[in-house]
């Protein structure tokens, strides 16, 4: 296990025991950074993860915003400073985009909880280690969002997952603005990722393998590789990196 006080850089990767997110904490561990993984309810997923990364394992419900603060707490209480923040957790709903009356407002405020403000009371906690961390390194910190293509294409799982993606796109322009210069502010807006969560969305393969000019949907590595490389630029900000193969050149 790594030392809790490690000088090394420090990485929270939220909802990163699987697939996309568990594929950045790789990476980003590979890259030298402890990292942090984080989930609502796979603890021991988690736990295990974190040992095989030399990392730590949190536990937190985004949905709650004491939980939310909990965590940096947490974060900075173990490990001693933040440098990375990748608000990767997110829920979706389908539902059908014709289907107005089953789009209740109980899912858009639930969408809309851990998809937008919850990426953004993590990004206003941990701001302040953040701006430290910047300090320290000379370099700038880095947050990332992980958006999805539907934020910029009107596609997507349901009306109000897409528009809480398109909101968190514009949040993160927003938040580059407003950190800038100690703090950058990019997300990537993925298509169809190859994940346990859409192993039978048959469909949508269908489509990315005819139309894309890729051929295939993309593989979590893949985004891991584009996290990657935002995290180690130190000019990029305010950007959304749209990863779909290409389709939306469609």
């Amino acid at each position: 296990m790594t030392d809790s006080r490690s000088t090394a850089p420090v990485a929270l990767v939220t909802g990163s025991t699987s697939g996309i997110g568990e594929a950045v904490a790789r990476r980003l561990a590979q890259d030298g950074f402890v990292v942090v993984i984080h989930s609502r309810q796979s603890v021991a997923a988690g736990q295990s993860l974190a040992r095989a990364l030399g990392g730590h394992y949190r536990s937190a419900d985004l949905a709650d915003d004491a939980q939310r603060t909990r965590l940096i707490d947490e974060v900075i209480s173990t490990c001693g400073r933040l440098d990375v923040l990748v608000n990767n957790a997110g829920i979706s709903r389908v539902i059908a985009h014709d289907d107005l009356s089953a789009a209740t407002p109980d899912i858009w405020q639930s969408l809309y909880e851990v998809n937008v403000i919850a990426p953004f009371r993590l990004v206003s906690a941990a701001a302040p280690f953040l701006r430290h961390a910047a300090t320290a390194r000379g370099r700038p910190a880095c947050i990332i969002n992980i958006s999805s293509h539907a934020g910029v294409r009107p596609k997507g799982a349901s009306l109000p997952y897409s528009a809480s993606k398109a909101a968190l796109n514009h949040v993160t322009r927003l938040l580059a603005l407003t950190l800038a210069p100690s703090i950058r502010v990019n997300a990537v807006a993925p298509g169809l990722v190859d994940t346990p969560m859409t192993q039978d969305w048959d469909q949508a393969r269908a489509l990315w393998q005819t139309h894309s000019p890729m051929r295939r949907a993309a593989r979590p590595d893949d985004i891991a590789q584009i996290v990657s490389s935002l995290v180690a630029s130190d000019y990029l900000t305010g950007e959304i990196i749209v990863a779909d193969g290409g389709l939306n050149l469609r």
